[in-house]
């Protein structure tokens, strides 16, 4: 059958995966070029506790609770991911009627084709608008952006530099208005500053990075015709949290001699928060927010702290030590411990100080999305983005109180500072068929079960060896000690509303497989993964607090052409080519939107959305692709609106200010700008219906 959907032949970045070499240089700190952190079984871990702890007696950890291990395999039952009866249609019915062929409730729109237009492209009968770009302001006295005349103190008051994750909240009493909230991962100072030296910032430079970190919250206004949304600039709620602001570090770990630095001997007061990248949106009002390669931000670290972060043995990138001694290790060692945490935000109280959660440890976090057990209590998901490392919860001891009174607040902001910290440990039910190829097992399907193994509850450790306060601050070293399952990049984490089966987008992993390097499994059933997966996972008697899961893999991405490919079952001559899954979300019909970051097939990185039940699961259709050198994150899908991030637009090897790859939002002559972007259809009508 002719391919409906062609794939592009050539691929326009040079680095891993998809992504350009700047894009791993400024993003993670080169970490797909650097040694794998995890070399476990990890027979230095106890090394390593102890030049951090200093003379710290080892001692404790003696009364350290044996691991308590999850019972029996997981069998996939009525709890568990839907059965496909037959290969090549969906599952338990025939191919799909004429009568239906727009696709499935929520995504019948024309599929967007591959391609590497320097724009946002959307489906015919869609447009799109720009919601607000990186430099304008919201907050009061701040000036109009000129990027010629950029100051840090500008920078605070202005909207941050590449966006990623984004959560929209309802405003009570203010109609048609909602609080938007924006993470802002890291900073591109080639594509910032005119001139630029990346041997020789200047203090100017580096204090408006610093104000470019962090978070933005501004309040939007929506017109009641359309999807459009306009920033209500300076607005009481609007807000902005950087590099240099107060957080609190609370939980079971906060004011532990490893978090204690010399500007801070209490430590439980921290400046700042580093390369947030996706995060979560809690029942109670609130968001969350990962910090993931924040490894990266710290020079000298190769003889004072743990090799398992990935702290780099010289100066860093962006050469911030040079400005703070924080950023140098060898001067702070215990200032990255401060760092790598899920961050708690109240967007509608600007007076509060935003808290880092150490009871849900600490590692590359690159989304902490939580629910709700029967009895009200929070279950956050949480995935560690590096190569071979693990998949996390947390379950909170504490049940969420309702309403939204002082009393109920205060509460609710206490949830997750108690509770338990589990790792994933994932067995394959044919893994004498996994040959790391991606062919599917005998029995049609990468499935099996799961168990949760516990790490520490409050002050109690279940690792070996370790003390609580020890597991929460090196958390992947209690993921090693206790044999999670190496898993490739799990990244954003995000449980159905409808069915409450947690989706987990694994990017990729080009070192699977790799001379010393593990090799394949059934959760990760290719060698040099270029493209990823996305892994569907069903607790335990429906029960997110169960210590047991079934799981299978939902999606293995790539050309559907290839046959190491799979989309639920579905048909592939009738889905969009798809890699490097990156950030997940639902829509109001139960369909799961995936966005890319580093697409490996030679396109634009995109928004896709997928049927996750019914007799079109696994139908994939591209909705848009962002533009030249751009990542696709922090999706939302309303009922009549798509938002997304366009993350580091132009960021192509040797682009800078003088040279710009991509003229994107603002045409030629205008400084490229990372951008908040809102896509709805021309006729006012909902989404994909």
């Amino acid at each position: 059958m002719r391919k409906l959907l062609p794939l592009l032949t050539t691929t326009p970045h040079a680095g891993a995966g998809g992504r350009s070499a700047l894009t791993c240089r400024y993003r993670c700190g080169d970490a797909c070029f650097h040694e794998v952190p995890n070399t476990s079984d990890n027979e230095y871990a106890g090394d390593v506790i102890a030049r951090a702890l200093s003379r710290r007696s080892m001692m404790r950890a003696a009364a350290a609770v044996t691991v308590a291990t999850a019972a029996g395999g997981a069998v996939l039952g009525a709890a568990a991911p839907e059965a496909h009866a037959a290969r090549g249609t969906a599952a338990g019915s025939a191919a799909p009627t004429a009568g239906k062929a727009l696709g499935a409730r929520g995504l019948r729109f024309t599929p967007v084709a591959p391609n590497t237009a320097d724009r946002v492209t959307v489906p015919n009968g869609y447009t799109h608008e720009v919601v607000i770009r990186w430099g304008e302001p919201i907050l009061r006295g701040a000036p109009a952006f000129d990027p010629e005349r950029q100051t840090a103190r500008a920078q605070a008051g202005q909207f941050g530099y590449n966006n990623d994750f984004l959560s929209l909240l309802p405003l009570r009493g203010e109609p048609g208005r909602q609080v938007l909230v924006a993470n802002h991962e890291y900073t591109d100072e080639v594509l910032m500053f005119r001139g630029y030296d990346p041997q020789n910032p200047t203090r100017e430079q580096v204090e408006i990075a610093w104000a470019a970190h962090g978070l933005s919250v501004v309040v939007v206004q929506e017109e009641h015709r359309t999807g459009r949304l306009t920033p209500v600039r300076r607005h009481p709620l609007n807000r902005r949290l950087t590099a240099t602001s107060v957080f609190e570090m609370t939980g079971p770990a906060a004011g532990s001699p490893l978090l204690r630095t010399s500007a801070d001997p209490t430590g439980r007061r921290v400046l700042g928060t580093l390369n947030n990248c996706a995060g979560g949106t809690t029942p109670w009002g609130t968001t969350l927010h990962g910090e993931e390669n924040f490894n990266q931000y710290f020079a000298n670290g190769s003889s004072v702290t743990d090799k398992r972060y990935g702290l780099g043995s010289g100066a860093t990138e962006r050469k911030w030590e040079r400005f703070d001694r924080r950023f140098d290790a060898g001067q702070e060692p215990n200032e990255s411990h401060r760092f790598g945490w899920v961050v708690e935000l109240d967007p509608y109280d600007p007076d509060s100080t935003p808290r880092k959660r150490t009871a849900l440890g600490r590692f590359k976090h690159e989304a902490a999305q939580p629910r709700l057990t029967a009895d009200g209590r929070p279950v956050v998901y949480m995935g560690d983005d590096e190569r071979f490392d693990y998949f996390y919860k947390f379950v909170s001891s504490k049940r969420m109180m309702k309403g939204d009174s002082r009393r109920a607040r205060e509460h609710n902001l206490t949830l997750l500072d108690e509770g338990t910290l589990y790792v994933a440990k994932l067995t394959g039910d044919s893994p004498q068929d996994v040959d790391g190829t991606g062919r599917l097992p005998n029995d049609g399907e990468f499935d099996g079960s799961g168990q949760w193994i516990p790490l520490a509850t409050g002050n109690v450790s279940h690792v070996p060896g370790m003390t609580a306060e020890e597991v929460y601050v090196f958390t992947r070293l209690a993921g090693d000690k206790v044999g999670a399952t190496k898993m490739d990049r799990p990244e954003d984490v995000e449980p159905s509303p409808r069915t409450g089966r947690v989706y987990v987008a694994l990017t990729n992993n080009s070192n699977r497989g790799k001379p010393g390097q593990p090799g394949a499994d059934e959760a990760n059933p290719r060698n040099l993964n270029k493209h990823g997966q996305v892994l569907e996972l069903a607790e335990h008697w429906d029960d997110p607090a169960s210590d047991g899961f079934a799981w299978r893999l939902f999606l293995v991405a790539g050309d559907p052409d290839d046959p190491a490919t799979y989309f639920a079952g579905y048909p592939k001559e009738r889905v969009s080519p798809i890699s490097c899954p990156d950030n997940v979300a639902f829509d109001p019909h139960g369909n799961l939107w995936i966005s890319t970051d580093g697409n490996a097939l030679g396109s634009h990185d995109g928004l896709f959305g997928v049927a996750t039940h019914g007799e079109r699961r696994g139908e994939l259709k591209q909705f848009l692709t962002v533009p030249t050198g751009a990542e696709t994150c922090g999706p939302i899908i309303q009922n009549r609106r798509v938002l997304v991030a366009v993350q580091h637009p132009g960021e192509v090897d040797g682009a800078s200010v003088e040279k710009p790859a991509s003229t994107w939002p603002d045409g030629p002559g205008q400084i490229v700008r990372p951008s908040v972007v809102v896509v709805y259809r021309k006729d006012g009508r909902p989404i994909g219906v």
